[in-house]
């Protein structure tokens, strides 16, 4: 009778052995159709940007159209923030491996030199606007820089709490690529920190050999040909230009050879420039 429930066991113990390498051939396959999904995405956003021509920086056409899709002209314009922070419509904007990051921040201290988070805006590969929310102050106010900011005193009397905006920002970069202009500063008012390996800094990037670090301003005069931050800035559009520095050149920097120095334009260019000679032999 033993031998019986021993041998009826065997069967029992193999389902359980054939049913745990099932679960594990299906989080593979999940893993690997999440891996195809990711890859079908930058490609989709590298077509989107493919008529850029990375040598001669000539990415107005594409500039202008990338505006135009999201209803704006070449000048500043005031996108229509939800004072609520109310942002169900934002929830089906996607959510790309890229995110570009801005900040807007206010004065506070003795002299008002010390800086405090104000607003928040967050852009996806396309250019949509995917988070946008003022913050509620932890401090007293002493400077609102609104002629540099655009922040009013009215814009932070129903604004979000700060842990909240916190947690939801760090949910939303949590294993992406974050891009920005200068990020040391808007992580450093959010009091968050994020992987180096997953950093695009467009002031670091654009920063060439014995030159001081550039502005956004300049960089999207140079290499994008438009004009922003005249006057009060938009955190959304600042975040928008830095998303579309970062496509411009999106192939090299994914490359790793855009994270060999600091100087990493001068690269680019030099690459480039050894490229076309080898062509021409």
């Amino acid at each position: 009778m033993k031998s019986q429930v021993n041998y009826q066991g065997v069967p029992n113990k193999l389902d359980k052995k054939q049913k745990l390498k099932k679960s594990a051939a299906a989080v593979s396959k999940s893993k690997l159709a999440i891996k195809n999904k990711v890859s079908k995405e930058s490609n989709d956003v590298s077509v989107k940007f493919s008529s850029i021509k990375h040598r001669n920086c000539t990415g107005v056409d594409n500039w202008k159209k990338f505006l135009e899709s999201k209803g704006m002209s070449l000048k500043v314009q005031n996108d229509n923030i939800n004072k609520t922070n109310d942002h169900k419509s934002r929830k089906g904007k996607k959510i790309t491996k890229a995110v570009a990051i801005d900040c807007e921040m206010v004065g506070i201290g003795e002299d008002g030199e010390g800086n405090m988070l104000a607003r928040i805006s967050l852009v996806n590969s396309y250019g949509d606007c995917i988070y946008d929310k003022y913050v509620k102050p932890r401090e007293e106010v002493v400077d609102y820089r609104t002629q540099v900011s655009g922040i009013r005193p009215e814009d932070l009397k129903t604004a979000e709490e700060f842990d909240v905006v916190q947690k939801e920002v760090a949910d939303i970069l949590k294993n992406r690529i974050l891009v920005g202009h200068a990020l040391k500063n808007d992580l450093s008012v959010l009091f968050l920190t994020h992987p180096r390996y997953a950093i695009r800094d467009t002031a670091r990037f654009f920063c060439k050999k014995n030159k001081r670090t550039p502005s956004l301003k300049n960089l999207a005069a140079e290499y994008l040909q438009t004009t922003i931050q005249e006057g009060e800035h938009s955190s959304v559009q600042d975040a928008q230009a830095a998303m579309q520095l970062y496509n411009l050149y999106r192939k090299y920097w994914e490359s790793g050879k855009g994270n060999k120095s600091k100087r990493r334009i001068d690269n680019c260019v030099s690459d480039n420039v050894t490229d076309e000679k080898e062509r021409e032999i």
